[in-house]
């Protein structure tokens, strides 16, 4: 497997998943407390580690030949791992300034990153 399709299975093995979950929902409480240090460590140590970890010594394989992979490969472009980062960032932002409105439209933002492809359908390539 290559370091392109390491990078982009990765994203959804399950410990990758949960990191990912965890550190931005558990950034959130710290982010509306205004502790900006302790929201930054818990949103952005994790996951690359958590990347790295996986990336080296985890079996990507069977997740390639998922049918969610298969998924991700057809529709997880870079533009829509931004949109994902947006949608944190907008969570981020809404915590810090106790909107819930903010949160729960990130929020929003990131399932559209992960579900354009079931949402906007495009014909097969």
């Amino acid at each position: 497997m290559t370091g392109k399709e390491k990078y982009l299975y990765h994203q959804i093995h399950p410990l990758k998943l949960l990191t990912d979950f965890g550190a931005g929902l558990g950034s959130l409480y710290p982010l509306w407390q205004h502790d900006l240090l302790v929201a930054l460590s818990i949103m952005l140590v994790p996951p690359p580690v958590a990347s790295f970890l996986v990336m080296r010594y985890a079996e990507l394989e069977p997740y390639k030949q998922s049918a969610f992979g298969r998924y991700l490969a057809r529709f997880m472009s870079h533009g829509m791992e931004v949109v994902r980062l947006a949608g944190m960032v907008i969570m981020a932002l809404g915590a810090w300034h106790h909107s819930i409105g903010l949160i729960v439209g990130g929020l929003g933002l990131i399932l559209f990153g992960w579900l354009r492809g079931k949402i906007i359908r495009r014909p097969p390539e």
